[in-house]
């Protein structure tokens, strides 16, 4: 983008514009992939197994095959003749297929499919299947996995249910705990499994055409760029022989970025039966089946702070308990590498990590992916340290706080923060929360049985993803890939207005919105002559889509990109229709006019118009060629590789936003019962495009990480049964747990990007956690962090 359009663009940036997407929603228009029905379609419903870890003596389908109405059943093992293992980015691959082959890994995952004229034939089919089951040995223990040998080991050829073990020290870990005076505060923590709920659950209607040996497929994944080829591997196709429909999604928060078991279900029944196929999963498989579980860890975790006050390491070993199978590999560490030191200034990192399956369902993201567990531990430990040291826990972070003239800020791993002023961010919250108020209101509280306590975070967002931190911790990468590509399309049409065409799913963050908003700042247009429409994946190009907090910052690049295409495009035809020389315009107002003389103008419909339909008024040089269309792919603004050896992993997350939150809680002593009596959140996601839809991730973000904090888990008993595998038994907060919130913005504008903006949309989740997260640690990790002077 050039100056000189940034100056006289019409200045849409920074305000709150009405919501594009809202009206199609709010009057029921959504365009979901369950709303889809295609002529002679099938329906199809999966066969759970009710064991955690069983060997699969057989599978007798013949009542149900008999069933009127009954396409067709296929086992596992029926099902692997058509199609090939589930993708994984595991290295040495852990193989899951999308129904069970010979022995089922936990609860709920699939033995057999059907497909029939409707669900209701479809599930009445299940219940006639008869399968004889071998149990063995099931380990939901973390710990206990890593020792696990014979029956009990979920892969036997892998030897052990240890996937990945690495340790990397960065900077001066030995010699700060080895320093005179230094304090060392060691707590363990352990982050319980929950996951996305979302009001709709995964879903795909699958066509295939034999004529061309080609799969069109709706779904409500993302990454539809990316999962294409491997999905294509997986199925035995070429990629050219999958187009994929971007459709509306209900709700995802990361989970719906890995999905595959449902589009290879559909995509394997319809080639088998020639029918499209629709296969959308109930809720109690999604929550047993639906590979979208969050991090289930252990820490033990090492503070190290000098006698001044200052925390010179970290100290991190990690036990993630993945559940059955390792689909992303180590990518949830890289998330939480990218700002493990915090805001703070910790100049030495250790990371000592293992990875072990249990009988549980696959890991995938969900918002934060693992870097809001890294936040939580680090939060936890200073307010343990603070009161180690008779510390104000304020002070302490301020002490330690990354100055505003320091950035960009290089971490001990190699990751760069780009900006920041976290005192101010921390200034305001504690403004906003006006704790001396609470204060008082303490004594009075207690004598009514009440208790009033004081909970504060400051952490960092990273943001704008860069796919190395996928597979960077492990040597054996077998796809290290380095691309991470955003790419928008902006059309003139011959009446001067202007659509934009976007190759990435609407995933609830707003793309549409953003990208009017972009392109009226861009071309200083008037919104409402602004459409916006999704290509198809065989017309699309290269898109990463919306995970990692990426989106809008990347299609604001590609976006600029093509923008400026167009503008000079514009500026070209007008010079031509002006007698004018392209350096003597400027563009505004939707017009093309001479600076010198701004009365000698072209609007923008007599521009389109003219390049649209009179190719012979223009010069015979091919740079006129008829029409006003202008593409573009951006890549990421600032990555490098990791070396070899991986004393530096290399800048993979480096647009980095910074938050403070402040709560204030009540708990009834009779009850328990737990009462936000105030909730503050300051935020710094750079410049803020539009402040309402910031506000609205914000809000999002916290009413999930107060569900994680309070109420969500999966419990598992002994033998590998979920106990809470309906919404009756996980609990997910509601407008009644959900506190009013009090939200605002302090702005430092990144210098790698587009306005500067960065990421926000994690960032509400990662705060709620430290701060009102009952007791996960260890006797001595008990006491309550306050706010107030060591007592």
């Amino acid at each position: 983008m050039s100056a000189d359009s940034r100056e006289t663009s019409a200045g849409w940036v920074g305000r709150s514009v009405p919501r594009r997407e809202d009206a199609r929603f709010l009057l029921g228009r959504g365009r979901f992939t369950d709303d889809l029905m295609l002529p002679r379609m099938a329906h199809a419903a999966a066969l759970a197994s009710p064991h955690a870890h069983a060997r699969i003596r057989s599978i007798d389908t013949q009542r149900a095959r008999a069933l009127p109405g009954v396409y067709a059943v296929l086992t596992g093992r029926e099902l692997e003749q058509l199609v090939g293992p589930m993708p994984t980015l595991s290295s040495p691959p852990v193989i899951q297929h999308c129904v069970a082959v010979e022995k089922v890994r936990h609860v709920g995952e699939p033995v057999a499919v059907v497909a029939a004229v409707n669900r209701y034939v479809a599930e009445d089919a299940l219940a006639l299947i008869d399968v004889d089951y071998e149990p063995l040995p099931s380990v939901v223990d973390p710990e206990q996995s890593i020792q696990a040998t014979g029956d009990a080991l979920l892969h036997p050829e892998h030897g052990s249910n240890v996937v990945h073990r690495s340790r990397y020290a960065w900077g001066p870990v030995k010699e700060a705990f080895a320093t005179a005076g230094a304090r060392v505060v060691r707590r363990r923590f352990r982050w319980p499994r929950v996951s996305p709920q979302p009001m709709e659950t995964c879903a795909a209607v699958v066509d295939y055409d034999p004529s061309e040996s080609r799969f069109t497929i709706w779904s409500n994944m993302s990454q539809q760029g990316v999962l294409g080829m491997r999905l294509a591997a997986s199925l035995h196709v070429q990629p050219q022989q999958l187009t994929f429909h971007m459709r509306d999604v209900g709700g995802s928060f990361g989970g719906k970025s890995t999905l595959y078991h449902v589009p290879m279900i559909a995509a394997a029944l319809s080639r088998h039966i020639g029918r499209p196929v629709k296969y959308t999963e109930d809720r109690a498989e999604h929550m047993a089946n639906g590979n979208q579980h969050g991090s289930d860890r252990i820490y033990d975790a090492a503070l190290v702070v000098d006698g001044n006050g200052q925390f010179t390491a970290l100290q991190l070993k990690v036990i993630d308990d993945y559940g059955a199978y390792f689909l992303m590999n180590t990518g949830a560490h890289g998330n939480a590498l990218a700002q493990a030191v915090g805001p703070y200034t910790i100049p030495a990192l250790e990371y000592d990590l293992t990875c072990v399956l249990t009988n549980k369902t696959n890991q995938a993201p969900y918002r934060g992916f693992g870097g809001e567990v890294g936040n939580f531990v680090l939060e936890r430990l200073v307010d343990a340290a603070a009161v180690e040291l008779c510390a104000d826990p304020v002070e302490l972070r301020r002490r330690n706080f990354i100055q505003p003239e320091q950035f960009p800020w290089r971490i001990p791993n190699g990751n760069i923060y780009d900006s920041g002023n976290y005192g101010r961010v921390l200034d305001r919250a504690l403004e906003l929360a006006d704790l001396p108020r609470w204060r008082k209101l303490k004594a009075e509280s207690r004598a009514r049985g009440k208790r009033i306590g004081f909970g504060l975070a400051t952490v960092n967002e990273r943001s704008v993803l860069s796919v190395t931190e996928l597979w960077f911790l492990d040597p054996q990468a077998p796809f290290p890939q380095t691309s991470s590509p955003e790419s928008a399309q902006v059309k003139m049409i011959a009446d001067g207005t202007v659509s934009v065409t976007l190759y990435a799913p609407h995933w609830g963050n707003s793309p549409e919105t953003t990208a009017v908003q972009l392109v009226a700042q861009y071309l200083s247009m008037d919104p409402e002559r602004i459409s916006v429409n999704y290509a198809a994946t065989d017309v699309g190009l290269m898109s990463k889509g919306p995970v990692g907090s990426r989106y809008t910052v990347m299609v604001a690049g590609a976006i600029a990109g093509a923008c400026e295409r167009l503008r000079r495009r514009l500026v070209m035809f007008a010079a031509s229709m002006l007698a004018a020389a392209e350096e003597e315009l400027d563009i505004e107002g939707e017009r093309v006019f001479l600076r010198s003389d701004p009365a000698r103008m072209k609007t923008f419909g007599e521009i389109a118009r003219a390049a649209h339909s009179f190719r012979l008024d223009f010069p015979e040089d091919e740079r006129y060629h008829s029409g006003l269309v202008a593409q573009y792919t951006y890549d990421h603004p600032l990555t490098t590789r990791p070396n070899a050896d991986r004393s530096d992993l290399g800048i993979f997350y480096p647009i980095v936003g910074h938050a403070c939150h402040v709560a204030v809680v009540e708990v009834d002593e009779a009850t328990h019962q737990i009462r936000f009596l105030k909730y503050v959140a300051v935020h710094d996601a750079g410049t803020v495009l539009n402040p309402k839809l910031v506000d609205g991730q914000i809000r999002g973000g916290i009413a999930q990480g107060i569900g994680t904090a309070l109420y969500e888990k999966y419990v598992f008993d002994e033998q590998g049964q979920l106990l809470t595998g309906s919404l009756a038994d996980y609990g997910v907060p509601t407008a009644a747990e959900v506190p009013d919130l009090t939200i605002d913005h302090v702005e430092t504008p990144s210098p790698y990007t587009e306005f500067g903006m960065k990421g926000c949309g994690e960032g509400g989740g990662w705060q709620p956690c430290p701060r009102s997260h009952p007791p996960l640690t260890t006797p001595s990790t008990t006491r309550p962090s306050s706010l107030m002077s060591c007592r």
